[in-house]
């Protein structure tokens, strides 16, 4: 999930009941958009640049972890295959996860990069403020280094 923006659409909890780990791409929006997530599930992220420093002393820039065997790196502003952002790009230059998630774009879209041998995805948005007229979010499983079950959910219209 990504761009929050300060609100948690109430569908989020249905979507997510049977994940094992939330992860928020930034833009989270306030700090308790963090803590009730935390209460649900175990969450992961990163802040955008509408979070606060508040936002940013619980979550880094940039977030790197495995999930399984899968090298994975979630940051806000990640740009996309072909035109990644500076910061991105030199994190992608130290060595390219598996798995890249960014957000910022409020657009959501998967693809291959061939370029890094990596799976990239943006998850849009799922609150209320930005351009998009529907709320997004992503589902996936990952088993051993497979990345598989992706499901692109509309959650309802932005207004």
């Amino acid at each position: 999930m990504s761009d929050t923006h300060g609100f948690i659409d109430p569908k989020i909890y249905e979507y997510f009941k049977d994940v094992d780990e939330i992860w928020h791409a930034g833009d989270v929006g306030n700090v308790e958009v963090i803590d009730e997530l935390r209460k649900f599930k175990l969450l992961r992220g990163v802040y955008g640049n509408i979070d606060d420093y508040i936002v940013r002393r619980e979550f880094p820039e940039f977030n790197r972890f495995k999930c399984e065997e899968v090298d994975v790196l979630i940051t806000h502003i990640g740009g996309k295959p072909g035109k990644y952002s500076l910061p991105a790009f030199e994190e992608l230059e130290k060595g390219a996860p598996k798995l890249f998630i960014c957000g910022h774009s409020h657009i959501l879209l998967v693809k291959m990069d061939p370029k890094y041998n990596m799976l990239w995805m943006n998850p849009g948005a799922c609150g209320f403020k930005g351009f998009h007229s529907v709320k997004t979010i992503l589902r996936f499983s990952i088993s051993g280094d497979r990345i598989h079950d992706l499901e692109a959910i509309e959650i309802g219209k932005r207004i």
